[in-house]
């Protein structure tokens, strides 16, 4: 059998970082990982992560739990049936709910096959402090997520200061106190926290599906490199309801676009080194009047 390990968590939380090291680690104890990925919108710039050689499948524009369950299955079966691995990583899209998330999993088609280890939640520590001001759908699907996890890392704890952390630590407890919780920063953990998990008795789903979340993706396209200083501007000036930016930002003076990031007001770029498509991808609620600079 194959241990299946389900990564949960809110859009911009961390999850896909938890991914890469895992494989990393998984790697380095000469395990083969393989991963399936699903993504709220058309296009998924989090596949970027997985290195060549892993076994990947991936779901865009629905979601595991919902209208693309049946998909799932058939994509994991695909897995099992044409490659050689140790353990499957899923990581959902962070609209998703981690228990439904599970139908595809446990498919009468290859359930024998898998032995699922527990789901871990990725939690963002400063988007806690702040989930009040989450509309009521979005907290909701935030506190389930956290509520049905096996192991949570309380993660971005290096954005807090000390009263916040043991505030957040303490909180999140009080809402799963059956589970683990690991305080990170990158979402650093050893695989061996992993290892030691066994899934918990969860309590009575309360489902959030996607159709209820208002939750939308949208693709941006650029005409032309744009000026660093301009853009960051944009981004400030964004609505709260922008949670996550993700894609490949052209820059005035440079050849390759930028890998870009953003989640929670804070941005990340990283230089590329060739040529890839210069657009990005917003998800979030009311995005109609959403347009770049």
């Amino acid at each position: 059998m194959k241990d299946v390990y389900l990564f949960s968590g809110f859009l911009g939380s961390g999850k896909t970082t938890l991914l890469k090291t895992m494989i990393s680690q998984m790697k380095d104890k000469g395990l083969k990982p393989a991963v399936f990925m699903n993504e709220l919108g058309q296009m998924n710039m989090d596949s970027d992560a997985v290195e060549e050689g892993i076994p990947l499948k991936e779901i865009l524009d629905g979601c595991i739990c919902c209208s693309g369950s049946e998909k799932s299955e058939a994509q994991i079966q695909t897995l099992l049936a044409e490659e050689d691995f140790d353990v499957l990583l899923i990581e959902t899209t962070g609209a998703a709910h981690p228990v439904e998330a599970l139908d595809a999993i446990f498919s009468p088609l290859f359930a024998e096959q898998l032995n699922f280890k527990g789901i871990v939640t990725v939690a963002d520590s400063k988007r806690w402090m702040d989930r009040n001001s989450l509309s009521p759908q979005i907290r909701s699907l935030f506190l389930e997520q956290i509520r049905h996890a096996d192991l949570l890392l309380a993660n971005k704890m290096d954005l807090l200061t000390e009263g916040q952390q043991a505030t957040v630590v303490y909180e999140i407890q009080s809402l799963n106190p059956k589970a683990q919780i690991i305080q990170t920063i990158h979402a650093k953990i050893p695989f061996s926290a992993l290892e030691k998990l066994s899934p918990l008795q969860n309590e009575e789903v309360v489902k959030a599906p996607v159709s209820k979340l208002n939750l939308n993706a949208k693709v941006l396209k650029f005409e032309a490199p744009v000026r660093r200083e301009l853009f960051e501007e944009w981004l400030r000036a964004l609505p709260d309801t922008v949670f996550r930016i993700k894609g490949y930002v052209p820059l005035e003076g440079d050849k390759y676009p930028h890998a870009f990031q953003f989640a929670y007001g804070m941005a990340q770029w990283l230089p590329e080194y060739m040529k890839m498509q210069n657009q990005i991808v917003i998800i979030g609620e009311g995005l109609e009047g959403v347009e770049l600079p």
